[in-house]
């Protein structure tokens, strides 16, 4: 049993990470502020594409 949660927390991180990482491509394709809390408070990161990514 205690397998099968390890796994499962594993492939949850996994696709969390995933997740987090297409977000911010889209935001900075969006050219939109990434918005996050941050000590209680909103709190918006401009993202901004490098030189040399596509």
């Amino acid at each position: 049993m205690e397998s099968k949660l390890t796994d499962l927390e594993n492939k949850v991180r996994t696709g969390l990470g995933l997740t987090y990482q297409r977000l911010v491509e889209f935001k900075k394709q969006k050219n939109s502020p990434l918005v996050v809390s941050k000590g209680g408070k909103i709190v918006r990161i401009k993202l901004s594409s490098e030189k040399g990514e596509k």
